[in-house]
């Protein structure tokens, strides 16, 4: 049987025996149209040396121009305009001999309409077979295909140049069923011979019409409206692709295939925030800033986001070598290096650290680095306090030694009522510096910024999740009611800049993280998202709360309220106020059992002191509340 895939391509020379036939063909239609179609007044020997004078033109102008080296059936709009200049140049030089001869004799006795209408019909001629022949074979290559049906939610410029890509990709073999938009006005329209409709329409049309894909074409859709739509084609088996954004495109066009499926980050995502750009601008240019864990997925974001606002220079601090070197590449790549001085040290060293701020005498101080994992830092408390206690000490008494004007600290929902050595080590943190910032005297500006969970941060739960179903599962859930209040990366950095410009000193900023997220749903979400059935295709296991973990977090104590702020997503804590005596002498007794016996329990016994909501939860360190417990009663 034939098949399209073994027909060759035709030689170059056969091509040109067309094109020259198509010529004569046109040349013939011509003067027919001049005789009105009356043969007998035809003078046949004009128009055989008319033929032999085309075909010997356009024979060395096609040549010359290559026109008909292309592949007939990939034509495209490169092969139009070469066709349309070969044309043009041969029918020039058809006009000039033309006019030439009808001064000697009348051999030729072309018209001027006769060759306006070879002109148009060569162009018209040489162009039709190509296309035809073109669709020919897509037609032939797709005829046993089954098409796809696909709705495309966005009537406007993106989603007509979404349905243009698409019919316009021999590959894709599809149909494009209908427009869906929100907008009333446009209801019952037609647009490029596709219904737009309604998404109470749709779903109707869904129930009685198999869809195949649905692809979001529109780059205002509030989260929760692209929510919904996402939960109905993951229950009527819809794909849902999303158009890329606009940077993504090259040249102003996009590909088939640079359709994305869509992902959980943007599902959790929440409408763009509004900061004062201009309150941080003229706080940050000229400025020198200190980044502390630059290289981490919070503290990177930060730089990217002070880059636009000129700082003199940001001195980007962490200890980990690849990470760090890795940003400095991205840096230079986007040309935005310059401003910008890598600094390999360790925030506890304090020696490093006196070098640090003695060279570049930093303004400003954003303190990102931290370690964060709970169960990990439950393994290792000296390395929480170490890092996250005494290194937060070390940095803040530095920033007041040289003159800091400000000092942002990040910290993290987890220092609300701590269950875990992790959180209780940033709850000393905020207190140490909220201390100091009460101090007589002091300068430095302390402001401290309270957030939960980030999106696409190293370690979040996302990737892990993203891991373990592309490696086939099973998708490990710790329990299935635990819940995290979760934020993007570049939504927290923004709130992070905006808290520090606002910061008076002293208060510790709550950000809205909005609703928190039931991480078991979150886990059959993805998994839904890959094309897949929870429990089925891929498993969903449940491991038990991690050491130190608990089922929810809070962003404030029970016994803390908050107060507004002029910006509707930044809430300031008002937590009890705790001597700077207290937490400094705290603080270095927690040094010297670091530098003395490294005694685990005797650390965390000392934390809990200074932090008396610190109850351990499914941890070692919970005989401790026992004893504590135990001596109250």
């Amino acid at each position: 049987m034939f098949k399209i895939k073994n027909f060759s391509i035709v030689p170059k020379f056969v091509i040109l025996l067309l094109d020259l036939g198509a010529t004569v063909t046109a040349l013939f239609i011509a003067i027919l149209i001049q005789q009105n179609v009356a043969l007998r007044a035809i003078n046949w020997d004009h128009v055989v040396n008319s033929i032999f004078l085309i075909l010997l033109i356009n024979s060395l102008v096609f040549t010359t121009t290559k026109s008909y080296t292309g592949i007939v059936r990939y034509t495209g709009v490169q092969d139009a305009v070469r066709i349309a200049a070969a044309v043009a140049i041969s029918s020039f030089i058809i006009l000039v001999i033309n006019t030439v001869a009808l001064g000697y004799s009348t051999i030729l006795s072309l018209t001027t309409l006769v060759i306006t209408l070879y002109t148009v019909f060569t162009f018209l001629f040489l162009i039709s077979y190509r296309v035809l022949v073109k669709y020919l074979f897509a037609y032939a290559k797709n005829y046993k295909m089954k098409k796809k049906s696909v709705v495309i939610f966005g009537a406007g410029d993106t989603g007509v140049a979404t349905q243009r890509v698409l019919e316009n990709d021999g590959q894709s073999n599809i149909q494009i069923v209908a427009f869906i938009d929100d907008d009333k006005k446009k209801g019952s329209k037609n647009l490029n011979g596709a219904p737009i409709m309604t998404f109470a329409a749709f779903k109707e049309l869904a129930n009685v019409q198999p869809i195949d894909e649905l692809i979001i074409a529109s780059y205002s859709l509030p989260t929760k409206r692209k929510n919904e739509i996402v939960d109905f084609c993951l229950d009527h088996d819809i794909k849902a692709l999303s158009v890329p954004p606009y940077s993504k495109w090259a040249e102003g066009k996009f590909t088939s295939r640079q359709l994305q499926s869509i992902k959980i980050e943007d599902l959790l995502e929440r409408d763009p925030i509004q900061i004062n750009n201009n309150q941080i601008k003229s706080q940050i240019k000229g400025k020198r800033i200190l980044v502390t864990g630059a290289a981490g997925s919070i503290g990177s974001e930060i730089v990217r986001q002070l880059i636009p606002y000129a700082p003199e220079l940001i001195i980007l601090c962490d200890q980990a070598e690849t990470p760090l070197h890795t940003l400095e590449l991205e840096l230079l790549e986007n040309g935005t290096r310059a401003n910008c001085v890598s600094y390999l040290a360790d925030i506890t060293n304090k020696s490093r650290m006196e070098s640090l701020f003695e060279e570049f005498k930093p303004q400003y101080v954003y303190h990102a680095a931290a370690y964060k994992h709970v169960p990990m830092m439950e393994l290792c408390p000296t390395e929480a306090v170490r890092n996250n206690v005494v290194g937060v000490k070390l940095i803040a008494d530095l920033s007041v030694k040289y003159n800091v004007e400000r000092f942002v600290m990040i910290s993290t929902d987890k220092a609300v009522n701590p269950t875990n050595v992790m959180g209780a080590s940033k709850r000393m943190a905020e207190m140490y510096v909220q201390a100091l910032s009460n101090q007589e005297g002091i300068g430095t500006k302390f402001i401290t910024t309270r957030f939960g969970n980030v999106l696409g941060s190293n370690g979040s739960v996302i990737i892990r999740f993203k891991e373990q179903i592309e490696k086939g599962g099973p998708v490990t859930v710790t329990h299935p009611n635990i819940t995290r209040y979760f934020m993007t990366i570049p939504e927290a950095c923004q709130l992070v800049l905006e808290a520090g410009s606002m910061g008076n000193g002293g208060e510790i900023f709550v950000f809205d993280m909005g609703q928190p997220v039931a991480i078991a749903d979150l886990a059959k979400k993805m998994i839904r998202l890959y094309g897949l059935i929870p429990n089925i295709d891929i498993n969903i296991t449940y491991s038990g709360l991690r050491p130190g973990e608990k089922l929810y977090e809070e962003l404030l104590n029970d016994e803390e309220n908050t107060t507004q702020t002029y910006h509707d997503k930044i809430l300031i804590a008002k937590v009890r106020d705790v001597s700077f005596d207290l937490v400094y002498q705290s603080t270095i007794e927690l040094e010297n059992i670091l530098n003395t016996s490294n005694d685990e329990m005797q650390l965390v016994s000392k934390m809990k002191e200074l932090v008396p909501e610190y109850i351990s939860n499914n941890s070692i360190y919970e005989k401790l509340d026992a004893s504590v417990i135990s001596i109250a009663k």
